[in-house]
């Protein structure tokens, strides 16, 4: 019953999703052949066979998992702070909702901005802190967020479940105040309201989340509380001479 609202109310011929956008924000600020780094890439996954079109991916996760994603190049585990790779190693980093997971941000963008060659771009996504899923999940135990979580999404039972999550990171001028403190160029910020993907377990949970689309979506005066963050951003070219 759930995928026929789906159908329904957000069809594919009409409705773009989340998706689609992110992976046209990284081929418009990524060139072809470039080196990319994909931060939290886990296994294979769309996100890395989109980037594997565009470019040379390495991939970095905490999770051993990231050595069976058949998209990279390379694939590596680390500590989730410090990238093991020199400087200026790549022309562009990409990370697909990873940012509410990382504890330590300012280390993060600093690495970013550290392996990134000038000129180089960071390309993210990540949900807004002001919206009623990142809240939920914020005052909710982990131990209730790995019950419900995949659960309300109707995803497969094998699905990894969701990872800790910070926040730290998740409004717009905290992104905008880390880019900055990184060094990174002022960046470029669009604000989405997909489908309601929460919404899949139960037509009492879609009509609402549904209205609450429907109204965000309506004025941009409302995209502070849409829920997903899309960021391109830019490591500035070195001073000629230099």
């Amino acid at each position: 019953m759930n995928q026929a609202l789906f159908d329904k109310y957000y069809p594919k011929s009409h409705f773009e999703g989340g998706t689609l956008p992110f992976f046209r924000l990284c081929r418009e600020n990524i060139s072809a052949h470039s080196r990319i780094l994909e931060i939290g890439a886990g296994p294979t996954n769309e996100c890395s066979k989109t980037l594997s079109g565009v470019g040379d991916v390495t991939g970095i996760d905490i999770d051993p998992d990231v050595k069976n994603n058949t998209f990279l190049s390379q694939s590596v585990v680390y500590d989730g702070r410090q990238m093991p790779f020199e400087n200026a190693a790549f022309d562009a980093c990409v990370s697909n909702w990873v940012l509410e997971h990382v504890e330590h941000p300012i280390e993060h963008f600093r690495e970013v901005a550290r392996v990134l060659r000038p000129g180089g771009v960071y390309c993210l996504r990540t949900c807004n802190l002001h919206h009623y899923v990142s809240i939920g999940a914020r005052l909710l135990p982990h131990s209730m967020h790995l019950m419900l979580a995949n659960r309300l999404r109707r995803l497969p039972e094998d699905a990894h479940p969701p990872y800790p999550t910070w926040f730290r990171s998740n409004t717009r001028s905290k992104l905008r105040e880390l880019c900055r403190t990184a060094g990174l160029s002022q960046p470029s910020i669009i604000m989405l309201e997909p489908e309601p993907s929460y919404g899949s377990a139960h037509p009492i949970l879609f009509y609402p989340f549904m209205a609450y689309e429907r109204l965000v979506n309506s004025s941009k005066i409302f995209e502070g509380v849409r829920i997903t963050i899309l960021l391109a951003a830019q490591k500035p070219l070195e001073p000629s001479g230099k």
